[in-house]
């Protein structure tokens, strides 16, 4: 009773701001899992979660953001709670920038749910992150010493494993590596140091050595040229490899250049993605020599991964051999023109390619005309084109245009962050006017106004399925805003955010022409939509 008093007597009349109620962490929750899977400027940059992993990861983000806040606030129960509010939102923010840097988790392909099929997949990752030692080890894999088990794939990702609990699955893995087809090692050593994730590794790929694995994910180890070759011995025994996963690795030139050497055979390779890492161009050339020995490739990611003009220009002349390429993410390089023309050269050949990812790569108008020329002649099936920040102008409009008008199956298109202004956004919307399948728009950062905007809501907004535009962050004016709302009155959820758009911005020019015409404001804005309504979009005449 007696400490009760002094706490009171200590604030009597504060407001508490710690902790939070239930709602507000429910509602926390809510806000970063659309953070994670919705259009941001984020998302676009590294890539966006579904709406099931990001749900899981905003749960599990705020647990320990909450935690870390909540014993901050033990430790000065005096104050009001600010400084753990403060801490509580850091937290939230710098694990949401980890996760969509991670990058989706790679799931098991699909197969029938039968009781039998079920069994094959042994999994340890559920629930928190936390480090695993000998004797949970014991506990967590004794299912898989059981002879009679019929585990064919292993997922060891979120439990960091310590040398005592990587000597005890050692004799388990070699028991049961003749059996095994999918193995993820994904995130297995966070927070070890160097010396005893080395040796954990080394662990893993002897017990490992010789399984006809096809499915190897080595993912978010900051791995190395050291960490690479500590699984040499696994690399090298492989001949069945279809899909191999090294993100976020810290893959440097040299580490690719390990890789490169300690993975002879890629002959079945179909997917391999080596999402941020360091390569830089010479680790590029490396990795474009992996990409030549994979006929077979399908899915190709390479995003965030520091390359330049050079390895640009390496890796698309080895794509070009890459026939059954279903799936190119190039995102968040510095490729520039040159480098675009060169991968222009390779798309012209890949009739089967469905996505397409090639934000950020400063393109500028000359190599987005090579790209759109090159997808105009191939990629009949094309479902997603993403050609965002590259520093697009009008000058490239009529180009994607001509690209897009004959893609029936196009779902998604994103040329947010350029400068295509209001005369590149009337002509794209003229040539998705017959796109029946688009479900999302992004249009973001554009320098579009009121004329650009209308058109573009009226073009999708009574497509079947069509369930996102992003046109926020331009220069759509107080009325034209109320014009997209009311375009959209039915269907709000269609809409993006509007929050960023700028009704001031832009050139005093194009303010003054945006805003003379008829007595309603639209006088420029018809004439412009009518000229540009009025454009013939030609085919090739080569």
């Amino acid at each position: 009773m007696e400490a009760m008093q002094t706490n009171s007597e200590r604030r009597p009349f504060s407001i508490k701001l710690w902790p939070p109620s239930q709602n507000t962490r429910i509602m926390l929750v809510e806000r970063m899992t659309s953070n994670l899977s919705t259009p941001t400027i984020f998302t676009q940059k590294y890539g966006s979660l579904t709406k099931e992993e990001a749900e899981e990861n905003a749960k599990q983000i705020e647990e320990v953001a909450f935690t870390a806040a909540n014993q901050f606030y033990e430790k000065e129960p005096d104050g009001d709670g600010s400084s753990a509010v403060q801490l509580y939102a850091k937290e939230c923010s710098k694990l949401i920038l980890e996760a969509l840097k991670r990058g989706p988790v790679i799931k098991s392909r699909e197969v029938p749910t039968s009781d039998a099929v079920l069994e094959s997949l042994f999994d340890i990752s559920k629930g928190p992150r936390a480090f695993i030692e000998a004797e949970e080890a014991e506990e967590l894999l004794a299912p898989l010493k059981n002879p009679s088990n019929t585990y064919t794939k292993i997922c060891f990702s979120n439990r960091s494993f310590g040398l005592g609990a990587a000597r005890v699955a050692e004799p388990i893995l070699s028991s049961v590596k003749d059996k095994l087809k999918e193995v993820d090692l994904s995130d297995f050593i966070a927070g070890r140091p160097e010396a005893e994730a080395i040796e954990v590794m080394n662990i893993f790929s002897a017990a490992l050595e010789g399984a006809a694995l096809k499915s190897l994910n080595l993912s978010n180890n900051a791995l190395g040229e050291k960490g690479v070759r500590a699984f040499g011995v696994l690399l090298k025994s492989q001949s069945s490899l279809e899909e191999l996963y090294l993100m976020n690795d810290g893959i440097s030139e040299d580490a690719a250049r390990a890789v490169a050497e300690l993975v002879p055979s890629t002959e079945k390779l179909r997917i391999l993605q080596f999402h941020n890492n360091m390569t830089g161009d010479e680790g590029a050339h490396a990795i474009s020599e992996v990409v030549k020995r994979s006929p077979l490739l399908e899915d190709f990611r390479c995003s965030s991964t520091r390359v330049g003009s050079d390895g640009g220009v390496a890796l698309s002349e080895a794509l070009e051999g890459c026939a059954h390429l279903k799936k190119l993410d190039l995102r968040d390089n510095m490729f520039g023109v040159e480098a675009g023309v060169a991968l222009s050269k390779a798309l012209v050949k890949h009739e089967n390619i469905v996505e397409v990812y090639l934000s950020y790569l400063n393109l500028e108008d000359e190599g987005t005309i090579a790209i759109a020329n090159a997808l105009k002649k191939s990629a009949p099936l094309l479902e997603v084109l993403e050609l965002a920040g590259n520093d697009v102008t009008p000058a490239a409009a009529s180009a994607l245009a001509e690209c897009l008008e004959s893609k029936q199956h196009l779902v998604k298109l994103n040329l947010g962050e350029n400068e295509l202004k209001d005369e590149g956004a009337i002509q794209i919307s003229n040539a998705l006017e017959g796109l029946t399948q688009l479900k999302e728009l992004d249009m973001n950062t554009n320098a579009i106004r009121r004329a650009g905007a209308r058109v573009l809501a009226k073009v999708v907004v009574d497509k079947p399925d069509f369930q996102l535009l992003n046109i926020d962050g331009n220069y759509i004016s107080d009325e034209g805003i109320d014009e997209i709302n009311d375009i959209f009155k039915k269907s709000p959820k269609m809409l993006g955010s509007l929050e960023e758009n700028d009704p001031e911005g832009g050139d005093e020019d194009e303010k003054e022409s945006d805003e003379e015409g008829d007595g309603d404001g639209h006088g420029e804005e018809n004439e412009l939509e009518s000229k540009m309504k009025s454009l013939d979009v030609e085919g090739d005449k080569e």
